[in-house]
This record gives structure tokens, C-alpha cells and sequence, in this order.
């Protein structure tokens, strides 16, 4: 059997941690490593986009209870230590896998495995996108409408202030930009034509915009005005 990884260490809390304690730190964690906080052709970015998978298979096993009481059981059975803290290092080295294409041997126990490539990055993103939505929201960057978040005037205030534009496909799929002056008072009757989610939106930027908002965000996470 494969390394039991320290998950609780991945995330930075305590064994003993609750299920808020864990959500509060897969979204710092996630915010941290997320891979467009730099450019795609930076040397960081491999590091980056394994580590960002590491937190979300971290966040996927503690944050259902069933799942969470197996690990804790297999951790117990290896003698995993209770080591809150974490190398940043750590993200350079390989989690042992299971050959034929299973995960990590004794993570198949959680209902996931190993994934090709574009699969885990897959399941990084799926999972990411509810907590991004929650923080979306929190702060005051994006408005629900029923289960969805959809982008508002602050949201679109920051993506005209990086670029001074927004792409033409985003608003309605019209030849062209709309200056950045005029994001802000023009996106509302856009974004309802489109029906786009935040989500959806923060997708189709380019990398130094979605750079921008993950930085809002992990600016509000630090200074506690968002959980």
C-alpha cells in the first residue's frame, strides 16, 4: 500500500477540526495554489496545478463524514502522525500511485482513483467551483439567482479596471469590446441575456483576469471579511 498522505496537514488544521474549519481551509488552501494565479508558461504552474489537485482530493476525502471516518481509520492503522503544519516543498514531490491506473492504492477505499490528466484537473475545477461561488458571493462580487451565481458591478468593475474591455464573446457574443468605463452599467442586462454563471464567466477570461479576481478573493479570505 501507498504513503497514507497527511491530509489534515495538506489543509493546515487540526485532526480534530470541524467540517467549517475544513471548508474555511480548502478555500484558503484552494485560493493559495489555485494554478492562474500565474501565467500558464510560468516554471511555478506544474507545482502549482499539483498541489491545487493535492487540496481538492484533501477537501474531497474530509469533508463527508463517511469518507473522513475511513481516513481517519487508515491513518490510524499506518500511524500517520497529527502534523497540522506544511513544507511548501512538499508540493514538488510525486504522490505514489497504484499501477493500471488506479489512484493513490489506498485511496480507491474513498470512491476515487487515479484520473488521466484533464480528468483530476477536471475534478479540481468541478469542485472548486461551488466553494468559488460561495466566496463569489460573500464578497459582494456576484448576486444568486435560486442555485446560481452570476456576476454583478463589482464583479465586472475589477475585470474593467485590469483590462480596460471586456471580450466581446463574454457580452453577448458582439464584434468588438465594451470600454472598460462602461462595464459596470452595461453587464447586468448582458449577463441575463447570456445566463452565464460566475463560475462560467470567470472561466472565459483571460489568465491575468482570473488572476486578478482569485487575488480579490484571497485578499478578503486573509483579512477574515469572507469565510
Amino acid at each position: 500500500m501507498a504513503d497514507l498522505p497527511d491530509y489534515y496537514s495538506v489543509l493546515e488544521v487540526a485532526p480534530t477540526a470541524t467540517n467549517e474549519d475544513i471548508k474555511r481551509a480548502y478555500k484558503r488552501a484552494a485560493l493559495k495554489w489555485h494554478p492562474d494565479r500565474v501565467p500558464s508558461d510560468s516554471a511555478e504552474r506544474p507545482k502549482r496545478t499539483k498541489m491545487f489537485q493535492r487540496i481538492n482530493d484533501a477537501y474531497y476525502t474530509l469533508s463527508e463524514p463517511t469518507r473522513r471516518r475511513d481516513y481517519d481509520e487508515a491513518r490510524r492503522f499506518s500511524g500517520g502522525g497529527a502534523s497540522t503544519s506544511f513544507d511548501d516543498d512538499e508540493a514538488d514531490e510525486e504522490v505514489p500511485r497504484a499501477q493500471g491506473g488506479g489512484g493513490p492504492s489506498w485511496a480507491n477505499m474513498f470512491g476515487f482513483g487515479k484520473k488521466a490528466d484533464g480528468q483530476e484537473d477536471a475534478f479540481a475545477n468541478d469542485q472548486f467551483r461551488g466553494a468559488f461561488e460561495e466566496m463569489m458571493g460573500d464578497a459582494d462580487m456576484a448576486d444568486r439567482e435560486g442555485d446560481t451565481a452570476v456576476p454583478n458591478k463589482r464583479f465586472w468593475s475589477i475585470i474593467g479596471g485590469i483590462s480596460g474591455f471586456a471580450l466581446g464573446f463574454i457580452a453577448g457574443d458582439i464584434v468588438g469590446a465594451i470600454p472598460g468605463a462602461a462595464v459596470g452599467s452595461k453587464m447586468g442586462s448582458i449577463r441575463d441575456a447570456k445566463g452565464k454563471s460566475v463560475y462560467a464567466v470567470f472561466q472565459s477570461l483571460d489568465q491575468s483576469q482570473r488572476a486578478r479576481v482569485l487575488s480579490e478573493l484571497a485578499s478578503k479570505i486573509l483579512s477574515g471579511a469572507i469565510s
